[in-house]
């Protein structure tokens, strides 16, 4: 019942912006587009086919996830079991790289016949040559695996991308160990339901961004607040249009969505300063 309840608010601030809209104030800020672990609507999620068609439809970045194998690979995939997204199963953490490369993961999108699972080297590697951000969450809300900040921060700067990588995570824990080793790095906290404050409390650790799941900016005063710390609005996951323009008109600052191509279309329709 509370989620319906905050999907009608949520409509009532759209319809709220919609007529400030019509009596002409300008949306605030072009919000960037980030593909949702990958273009994730249309191929399977978290892998090389989805961040290939991500770059395709001109997303201003990809949002993915990293979890650490038995060997200490860096890889991407959302779950702590490989369970839902492949035909295997099993703990992320309890196979090798090799073992976990015998399985297909292309079970979101079974009409992809070949999903093998990425590491985060071969993103860098498909990435680097395009001027996408790339949104790293760090999986460790569950299990703790040990040095993967240090390891990703590592790997970033081999790459030279320092300036286009985002580093957010549930685990606010996480992003603070990113921030104590690297302070320049940009970094944002994930979180959901109903936490005070969250905006001095961003601003009180130094991220430069939240990422709150949709809901979460129907909060009196929420955009305005972040905004007058300095604090960007990256939310999540933002598939249907209506959201996709309530996302626009209330000055937020990136769309996570598993359709960038539906999200670029009516970003694209405004005309911003």
């Amino acid at each position: 019942m509370w989620r319906l309840n905050a999907a009608w608010k949520l409509l009532k601030i759209w319809i709220d912006v919609t007529k400030a809209r019509k009596r002409g104030n300008k949306p605030m800020n072009k919000p960037l587009v980030f593909a949702h672990r990958g273009a994730s609507g249309y191929f399977p999620e978290n892998t090389i086919p989805a961040f290939k068609e991500a770059v395709r439809m001109g997303a201003d970045g990809i949002e993915l996830d990293i979890h650490k194998t038995k060997d200490g690979q860096l890889v991407v995939i959302h779950d702590e079991k490989i369970d839902r997204t492949s035909n295997g199963k099993g703990d992320v953490k309890d196979f090798t790289l090799e073992e976990l490369r015998k399985f297909n993961y292309n079970a979101t999108h079974p009409e992809c016949k070949e999903a093998p699972i990425p590491t985060m080297r071969e993103v860098f590697e498909l990435i680097k040559p395009t001027n996408l951000i790339i949104n790293i969450e760090l999986k460790t809300g569950i299990v703790f695996y040990e040095g993967i900040e240090a390891d990703i921060l590592a790997m970033t700067k081999e790459f030279g991308m320092e300036d286009r990588v985002i580093y957010s995570s549930f685990n606010h824990y996480s992003v603070m160990k990113i921030k104590e080793l690297d302070p320049t790095a940009r970094t944002g906290f994930l979180y959901m339901d109903g936490t005070l404050n969250m905006p001095e409390y961003g601003k009180e650790h130094g991220v430069e961004a939240l990422h709150p799941a949709l809901y979460n900016v129907q909060y009196p005063n929420y955009v305005q607040r972040c905004h007058e710390l300095g604090l960007k609005i990256n939310t999540w996951t933002v598939n249907s249009k209506q959201y996709m323009h309530m996302a626009c008109e209330m000055g937020l600052d990136g769309i996570i969505t598993n359709y960038p191509d539906k999200a670029l279309e009516i970003v694209n329709s405004y005309n911003w300063d």
